[in-house]
């Protein structure tokens, strides 16, 4: 509704109105998706192992997005000479999978169906977490996709592994996303960056996956080959699914997270291989976890990760057109 002093609707600034991901339309039918891209929250952090609060990931990461959603006009960056996420590139925000606290099948069923329901509608799911499991249920997903269309390599941004196989009967949790992923037969390989330091798997995890075909790169290795260098490691052609951990990045820059670890990417150190892999292939698929917003009073973390996610986002479609 235009208001005094109005010249033409709203201004509709980042502070007014509700938190969609960068104010975009809420879609709470999810049989009537039409766009390009949807925005699914997974707030589920009961597979954590250490601080829990990834669950208000999603809330703080939409909150955040508002910040960059002035643009009318799709974002102009001038270093590249393009215009990204103009009005062309259609994107929705679903909201939340249903999560039924203590049971973590019944809501890793419920973050599928969501992934799934995108995927049916021939979107690009973008799944904001929530802890890092609820990978496990967006790569489930892929499954009838990918007899369609062909396997999918995984890209994992991360200081940790998640390559651990069971623990005390413990399969879907935090830890072990990398290791289910790698055993979907539409897997055709893993790509893990910024593994590094003490870390959430044995040895014996490191050759499993090595063995399973996974490329595993530290920070300092993938600052010593360069962009370039490690996106010649990548396989040129293919479907790139990827997981972003927010703890890749160092916790001076994001240390809303569960599980911070020091020596961590710094944001060009990602933006540019990311953007490099909509030149390489083709990305169907993203997620983006472990932020929780309680430990970081400055809300760095939630701006950093709407801020690549919302980069990414407009890579993808800028290169695929």
């Amino acid at each position: 509704m235009a208001g005094h002093g109005y010249e033409a609707g709203r201004l509709n600034l980042p502070f007014i109105g509700i938190s969609t991901f960068a104010k975009k339309d809420y879609v709470a039918d999810w049989d009537q998706i039409d766009a390009d891209v949807a925005i699914l929250g997974a707030p589920f952090d009961f597979g954590t192992q250490w601080r829990p609060g990834a669950r208000f990931g999603p809330r703080a990461v939409r909150e955040a997005s508002t910040l960059f959603s002035f643009g009318h006009a799709g974002a102009y960056d001038h270093e590249d000479d393009a215009t990204y996420l103009g009005s062309d590139v259609r994107m929705v925000d679903l909201g939340d999978a249903d999560i039924i606290h203590t049971k973590t099948d019944e809501s890793h069923a419920n973050i599928e169906y969501g992934v799934k329901k995108v995927l049916d509608a021939g979107a690009l799911p973008v799944t904001i977490g929530g802890d890092h499991s609820i990978n496990i249920p967006c790569i489930n997903a892929f499954a009838e996709d990918c007899v369609a269309k062909g396997p999918i390599h995984v890209v994992q941004i991360d200081a940790h592994l998640d390559f651990v196989d069971e623990r005390h009967g413990v399969t879907a949790g935090h830890g072990n996303p990398m290791r289910r992923a790698i055993e979907k037969d539409y897997v055709s390989g893993m790509t893990q960056l910024g593994i590094r330091n003490v870390s959430s798997t044995a040895r014996e995890g490191y050759d499993d996956a090595r063995a399973r075909g996974s490329d595993i790169l530290s920070v300092r290795q993938v600052r010593k080959l360069g962009t370039q260098g490690v996106l010649n490691r990548i396989p040129e052609g293919a479907r790139f699914y990827v997981t972003i951990d927010i703890d890749a990045f160092c916790p001076s820059i994001a240390p809303g997270t569960g599980t911070p670890s020091h020596g961590g990417f710094q944001y060009y150190d990602v933006l540019e291989i990311l953007q490099g892999l909509t030149r390489r292939g083709d990305v169907v698929g993203i997620d983006l976890v472990e932020v929780a917003p309680a430990y970081d009073p400055t809300e760095s973390t939630q701006i950093l990760a709407a801020q690549l996610l919302m980069n990414f986002i407009g890579f993808i479609f800028h290169n695929r057109a």
